[in-house]
């Protein structure tokens, strides 16, 4: 025993049991279990983006997961704050990280720039700007504005293009040159387990698709439902939860239900996939777990 409190860092892709694990590790240890995923965090959408229920709320102590405004923008500094606050809070009790959002592990571990906050206004003008470029077009933009940010990255979607932009016009500074200046991680002097759920690509395939055909007729209509009735801007990361498309267009009468689960679950795959390569890339050292 190393008499240092424990942390337990638990991530993968979607839909690999990650929270099932967490619980039953918080129930073992009198555990915490702190949200680290980047959808998660709102409210609203508990069915589409798979938060814990009810049920599992009641068997343990759950922090961070539907406590964000659906039309908020929560960055990756706000959690990281919103972690040290909870780490204050719950004593010595062991703490557990589950999610699937690498760049929350990362922060956790590593350290964040402290990036000023982007006025929303901001941040939807270039929205609004770069809205029709193409992956290509977006790259150069980038490499123009902030080379070294774009060197950084290998794919340039609209949401870091955004958010890249609307910190220089913000600030006047570079977001490469903010990121340089990183901060000390928020688990120095913790005793830290790591592991990367890792199951294999046909079983994950059969759980995305049994869930999201669930979610469909488990509430997930009703929650977007619910958050098309906040007439909320279409660029708030809550609204680019996989299923608030696909559901949307079925309401409206475009696609089929049958094409709207397919497509969320197409959708679906295609983010694990992306997960799994960044966990790869980034947590190679982490060990390896099967399904939970």
């Amino acid at each position: 025993m190393t008499g240092r409190r424990r942390a337990v860092l638990i991530a993968g892709p979607t839909a690999s049991g990650k929270s099932a694990l967490a619980l039953a590790m918080a129930q073992g240890q009198s555990g915490v279990i702190i949200n680290a995923d980047s959808m998660q965090v709102y409210d609203t959408l508990r069915v589409v983006t798979a938060r814990p229920g009810p049920e599992e709320v009641a068997l343990a102590d759950h922090r961070l997961y539907g406590s964000v405004p659906a039309a908020s923008r929560f960055s990756t500094g706000q959690w990281l704050s919103a972690v040290g606050e909870v780490i204050s809070q719950t004593g010595d009790a062991p703490l557990i990280f589950v999610g699937g959002t690498g760049l929350y592990f990362d922060a956790l571990l590593n350290g964040f720039a402290d990036i000023p906050e982007v006025p929303a206004e901001i941040a939807a003008q270039v929205q609004q700007e770069i809205q029709a470029l193409d992956a290509r077009q977006r790259l150069a933009l980038l490499q123009r504005e902030d080379p070294l940010a774009a060197a950084r990255l290998k794919v340039v979607d609209p949401q870091r293009l955004v958010r890249a932009l609307a910190v220089k016009r913000a600030t006047g500074r570079l977001l490469s040159s903010f990121q340089d200046d990183k901060q000390a991680g928020a688990l120095a002097g913790f005793d830290i387990e790591r592991m990367v759920l890792d199951p294999d690509r046909d079983v994950l395939r059969k759980r995305i698709a049994l869930r999201f055909a669930a979610m469909f007729v488990g509430g997930a209509v009703e929650e977007v439902q619910a958050l098309r009735a906040l007439d909320l801007d279409p660029g708030l990361p809550v609204t680019k939860a996989i299923g608030v498309r696909e559901i949307g267009d079925w309401l409206d009468g475009v696609i089929a239900q049958d094409e709207a689960i397919t497509l969320a679950t197409i959708a679906t795959h295609q983010y694990a996939k992306r997960q799994r390569t960044w966990f790869r890339n980034r947590f190679g050292e982490w060990p390896r777990r099967g399904l939970a």
